[in-house]
């Protein structure tokens, strides 16, 4: 997250909404622990990365679609070791992304949290994945 928080704390200023999408699990092997995060923003622009490339075009579309209609989702994507080998991949495995809108509306503490990031602060961030709570509410 940390590689990608910059570009995301210039988008959040600008109240410009974007999707983010975070590794929350990973089970097998997988190219990218936990905490992993790609963005979709404004005019299309991507940072980050959550699979080094296996499901990055799904991710898109489905960053695109819940920035505009707001509703976050948990998501999983996967290979078994055969099917990955056979399209080319060196490793199976599973990744379950959490994909949320943010905007100063929905997340009015990111930008602090950015800014402490950026501060070299130390800052704890919880976002609800799963549960009775709404998916995606985050609080620093």
């Amino acid at each position: 997250m940390r590689d990608v928080l910059p570009v995301l704390g210039r988008w959040y200023a600008a109240g410009v909404p974007f999707g983010l999408a975070t590794v929350v699990q990973v089970s097998r092997s997988a190219p990218r622990d936990p905490g992993a995060a790609m963005a979709v923003g404004p005019d299309e622009e991507v940072v980050g990365s959550v699979s080094g490339g296996c499901v990055e075009g799904a991710v898109f579309e489905l960053a695109q679609e819940v920035a505009v209609g707001g509703e976050a989702r948990l998501e999983s994507f996967g290979y078994s070791d055969e099917d990955a080998f056979a399209v080319g991949l060196t490793c199976g495995g599973e990744i379950t992304l959490l994909v949320r809108a943010v905007t100063a509306e929905r997340d009015p503490g990111f930008g602090a949290v950015a800014d402490s990031v950026a501060a070299g602060e130390p800052v704890t961030v919880a976002t609800v994945a799963d549960g009775p709570a709404p998916r995606g509410a985050a609080r620093p």
